[in-house]
């Protein structure tokens, strides 16, 4: 079954924060191999969206389904399909370079053609192998975050504003992630700087639902 059969449906999807809404009333579908960009201010509510797209969070009101091609995929089995990188994410700091590659693709497949040397190679940290993660600069572990999303072999890849912690050098290297890694997929970016999500085809505003 290709990638590109992958889809997410949000009905009528809300959450709030005590009394208050966050957002509500979002009918949405994602669609297979489409580039999504969900938009807003710092604070508006994208990062929560993105956990409910993902599985990890709850709805306050409304319902969100997946399909796999027409067969639908229970909540609890979504993570098996998809790739995440967000700030909120922690890398094992304890981990060596070496092993928190080898950890990461316990619970998923590479991309085809790609292996732990290929990853190394693309971070170009060819003497960090032994290195723990937690000696990394902010920097770095931000590129570790997004190659271990992107050569993974799955259907959906969610990132949270991408390029936070990389310098303009490491914006590019990002950019030149999504062209070669994210073909075919269903990709959603969460951000509100247009370099992130400028190839999205689609756009979703959190403050169209207040």
């Amino acid at each position: 079954m290709t990638n590109d059969q992958f889809s997410i449906k949000l009905n009528q999807i809300g959450r709030r924060f005590n009394r208050d809404w966050i957002f509500r009333g979002i009918d949405y579908t994602f669609n297979g191999g489409e580039t999504y960009a969900i938009l807003g201010p710092n604070g508006s509510g994208k990062s929560t969206l993105l956990q409910i797209l993902n599985g990890s969070l709850s709805p306050s009101a409304g319902s969100i389904n997946y399909f796999y091609g027409d067969a639908a995929i229970e909540v609890e089995q979504v993570f098996q399909h998809l790739s995440l990188a967000a700030p909120y994410l922690e890398l094992i700091e304890e981990f060596t370079l070496n092993e928190m590659i080898d950890f990461h693709f316990k619970f998923k497949n590479h991309k085809p053609g790609i292996d732990k040397a290929t990853i190394i190679e693309l971070l170009n940290l060819p003497g960090s192998t032994n290195k723990l993660i937690r000696y990394f600069s902010s920097g770095m572990k931000q590129r570790l975050k997004l190659a271990l999303a992107f050569c993974a072999d799955t259907a959906i890849l969610m990132l949270d504003e991408p390029t936070s912690n990389l310098d303009t050098q490491g914006v590019d290297w990002y950019l030149s992630l999504v062209q070669q890694f994210a073909k075919d997929r269903l990709t959603i970016i969460c951000s509100n700087q247009e370099h992130e999500y400028s190839f999205c085809k689609h756009r979703l505003s959190i403050a169209d639902y207040k």
